[in-house]
């Protein structure tokens, strides 16, 4: 499916008008251009843009939309770096930041039923007074929603002890591409049957559309250590993550930034950082106040034994905010190097990080591009971060060839595409590197089995030809389907 703002589309605006009313049917220029992009740097072009409030809205568009023959994109807060969201052969582009209402929070057990367009920080902050809070905390927190969470199956630092957004969803409220409404998963933790849950968190918007989700609540833990540990290289940095894992040590967090980052975070931050040092390790624990007094002297003598330079403890609630504030404003303060930037993500197996390393700070001399990084270190998570000039000319493709360098070497060491950006447009080109011709086979009859018609977000993820085998067709000798 494709459109342009053409001919028996003005059809299509017109029912999404009498549908939704003028205010919220959007299809200037302008309006097309402000929903053609998320936070990454591909462009697409939607045919018209819908601000959406309920479930049956979202099912009234759906159902419009396949009348007319387009294709719907859902969108929350466009900060998604992946593409995911980018209407790339145009269409309905359905904006869901107005569901944002938390519907209920179960005390009892521990859940929340919320709408897709509540931002993630925000329903933090609504369960705090219940002492929980909802544990994926990605660094766009404060305005990235759920809905874009569970589309992505989005991490954050605290991934590492907590699990990333499909540990803390039980049931999900989708529309499908017939513009019915099912409801997959429950309240119950071990649920009987085939886990379409599952399925759904991380599709990236192609196999439904979220309009509620049933999420679990975490305890906020009673006593916390938050470690900002200074080193003079990045190897003695990731040698010390190795050890605090081998130590049988699981903390709440454990995440790095190199010397280029930290000075591009001082100057706009004051807050204190060594930027003399080389590398700077947070390493965040929580529990009982004996449990984590005793993790963070393990740490401590970890980081010592890896030539530490300085141990710092946030004495206070505030001291570390500050020292999270720095962490999560890594992307922002990369403005300074450069008018633009390319933030990637791909993982690498923790043992491997010292030559990763190595390997992206050569890949960056070699194309000439500012490579800035910051990453979960506990989980082998980078995310580089390439400052350039778009205007320069060729230059961002020298970016994404390098981008392309980063994801192909981690593969290389037992990594994988993605860690919690998704695939999107940016790297299902990629995808061959991970999956076999028979794995994307199977990827693509899922996708058909919940949208045969590609209704929604054509194209994303899965590279053209993914679907090898029809049905009827002999199957190969040895596959398995």
């Amino acid at each position: 499916m494709a459109a342009t703002l053409t001919g028996s589309n003005t059809k299509l605006r017109d029912d999404l008008i009498r549908l939704l009313g003028a205010e919220r049917v959007m299809d200037s220029t302008l309006e097309r251009h402000l929903y053609a992009k998320d936070a990454g740097v591909y462009v697409g072009n939607p045919t018209v843009v819908v601000m959406i409030e309920t479930t049956e809205e979202v099912a009234q568009v759906v159902r419009a939309a396949r009348r007319h023959g387009v294709p719907v994109v859902a969108r929350g807060a466009g900060t998604g770096l992946s593409a995911g969201a980018v209407p790339e052969v145009g269409g309905v582009v359905l904006v869901t930041t107005r569901m944002n209402r938390i519907e209920e929070i179960d005390t009892e057990n521990r859940t929340a039923w919320v709408g897709p367009g509540v931002i993630n920080l925000d329903l933090s902050a609504a369960t705090t007074p219940f002492g929980m809070h909802f544990a994926p905390d990605p660094s766009s927190q404060s305005a990235c929603t759920v809905g874009g969470n569970i589309a992505c199956n989005s991490g954050g630092p605290h991934c590492l002890s907590e699990g990333s957004t499909v540990n803390h969803v039980l049931a999900l409220e989708v529309v499908t591409d017939t513009g019915d409404v099912m409801i997959v998963g429950s309240g119950a933790p071990d649920p009987i049957g085939l886990d379409l849950r599952g399925i759904l968190v991380g599709s990236e918007g192609t196999l439904g559309i979220v309009t509620r989700a049933l999420v679990k609540l975490t305890p906020n833990p009673p006593d916390v250590r938050t470690m900002a540990v200074a080193f003079p290289t990045i190897e003695d940095a990731a040698a010390t993550v190795s050890g605090i894992i081998a130590a049988g040590l699981i903390p709440a967090a454990l995440e790095m930034m190199d010397q280029l980052m930290m000075q591009a975070i001082e100057n706009w931050l004051h807050a204190g950082l060594p930027v003399e040092a080389g590398a700077l390790l947070l390493a965040e624990v929580t529990g009982v106040t004996e449990a984590v007094a005793a993790e963070a002297e393990i740490i401590t003598s970890i980081a010592h034994g890896n030539n530490a330079l300085s141990v710092q403890v946030a004495a206070s609630p505030e001291e570390r905010e500050i020292l999270w504030k720095s962490r999560k404003s890594a992307f922002g303060a990369v403005a300074q190097a450069a008018p633009d930037y390319y933030l990637h993500d791909t993982v690498v197996p923790r043992t491997r990080l010292v030559e990763a390393m190595r390997q992206v700070y050569e890949i960056g001399e070699r194309y000439e591009i500012i490579m800035m990084n910051v990453f979960h270190a506990g989980d082998g998570n980078l995310h580089p971060l390439m400052a350039f000039d778009a205007s320069e000319p060729g230059r961002l493709d020298k970016v994404k060839a390098a981008a392309d360098e980063l994801v192909e070497l981690c593969v290389e060491k037992g990594g994988v595409l993605s860690g919690e950006h998704g695939i999107g447009i940016e790297k299902r080109h990629l995808m061959p590197l991970l999956f076999t011709e028979m794995d994307l086979d199977a990827q693509a009859r899922v996708k058909e089995a919940f949208d045969a018609e590609g209704v929604f977000n054509p194209g994303k993820v899965l590279p053209e030809g993914s679907r090898c085998f029809d049905f009827g067709r002999p199957v190969p000798e040895g596959a398995w389907v």
